[in-house]
């Protein structure tokens, strides 16, 4: 397992998903985020140079945050995650090849399973953080019937239409954190003309409410 993703999902358990984000926007929105008490960030690779972004949020908040990628569908694109500094790779499915080649760059790998023959093949090749995606397509049920079976050291991540409202169920249903993207940051709603402020204190107060109070932070 990785410490620092697993101190963050116990302070927090949310993967701040910033679909879109500009480089030239991301440190500020980056930063907001970290200080509304998120510290795991995911730039998806089909947002505007994704690489460029992740490099200036690693360079910016990496002593403290967990930065790195989602959207990650091949191979080729592994060493340019780690040259940008990424510390993890999110995935929407389950590739043992790309699993492995991320486990070999020090990459830790997050990939996406829906079935419980995904979510062994993904363990089996090495991943021990399993995205159930979309979560909200199969149903805090369907995770824990799965997590009875599943290694103890697995850790699930419920994504895709999960948020701050139902955060609570799906934290007492057996996952370890949420991905969380539209709640969090959409394209355009956070420039520079609008101040770190108030969008940092839309996180704090609203979006994640129901995830401090589960945890009584």
């Amino acid at each position: 397992m990785h410490k620092k993703i697993d101190d963050w999902l116990q302070k927090m358990p949310v993967i701040a998903i910033i679909r879109g984000v500009r480089p030239d926007e991301v440190v500020e929105i980056g930063t907001a985020i970290y200080q509304a008490g998120i510290g795991i960030i995911e730039v998806p690779l089909n947002s505007p140079d994704p690489f460029s972004s992740i490099k200036k949020l690693s360079q910016a908040l990496g002593d403290n945050c967990v930065i790195g990628c989602g959207t990650l569908l091949q191979k080729s694109d592994v060493a340019r995650v780690v040259a940008a500094g990424g510390e993890i790779a999110v995935m929407p499915n389950t590739r043992a090849a790309v699993i492995k080649e991320c486990i070999a760059t020090g990459l830790v790998p997050m990939p996406g399973w829906a079935t419980p023959s995904e979510a062994f093949a993904a363990y089996r090749a090495g991943a021990r953080y399993l995205k159930l995606f979309p979560a909200a397509s199969f149903g805090v049920a369907h995770l824990k019937a799965i997590r009875t079976v599943l290694p103890t050291d697995a850790r699930v991540l419920a994504v895709g239409g999960v948020g701050s409202a139902d955060a609570s169920t799906w934290l007492a249903g057996g996952a370890a954190g949420l991905g969380i993207g539209s709640e969090i940051y959409r394209p355009g709603k956070m420039t520079a003309a609008h101040n770190t402020l108030p969008f940092g204190t839309r996180i704090k107060v609203t979006n994640v409410k129901a995830v401090e109070a589960y945890f009584d932070i």
